[in-house]
């Protein structure tokens, strides 16, 4: 089943239940995918690696909306981002452990054969291309950096 066939029957399961923040972010998840499909040039059904990638663009803004409301001492907007960060996540694949990251990336490094930090570039575009879905680019980049810096 796609993503936007899960959005879809769990947007009835949650107007049956009348949980307005779990439909508020499930609606906009549906939009995006809505918007990506009728892209010029794009497919009816988006690759699992798209949809990854807007779920996670989902959460990396909520997450930024909920620091800002954090730093405004705006509690009632950080509850509805922190809910419907929770109600997005449920979609997105486990996140690798530090370990697990640590290892891929060492083993990225080898494989361009980077050596200190001015090589970041050559490590973070195969390791987002390898971690697409799997890890959030602010752990890579802060992996990378403790590698290459060690």
């Amino acid at each position: 089943m796609s993503l936007k066939s899960t959005i879809d029957a769990d947007i009835k399961a949650a107007m049956k239940a009348k949980d307005k923040v779990k439909l508020l972010a499930l609606r906009d998840i549906k939009k995006v995918i809505l918007i990506e499909e009728s892209k010029p040039g794009a497919s009816e059904e988006l690759s699992e690696a798209d949809e990854m990638r807007i779920l996670q663009k989902a959460v990396k803004q909520r997450r930024d909306s909920s620091e800002i409301f954090k730093q405004q001492n705006r509690a009632d907007l950080l509850s509805k981002e922190e809910a419907e960060i929770a109600v997005i996540e449920a979609y997105l694949p486990e996140a690798m452990s530090e370990e697990e990251l640590q290892a891929i990336i060492t083993e990225i490094i080898q494989q361009v054969g980077a050596k200190e930090p001015s090589d970041m570039g050559k490590v973070m575009g195969a390791a987002t291309k390898k971690l697409a879905g799997k890890a959030d680019g602010r752990a890579i980049s802060g992996m990378v950096k403790k590698l290459l810096a060690s």
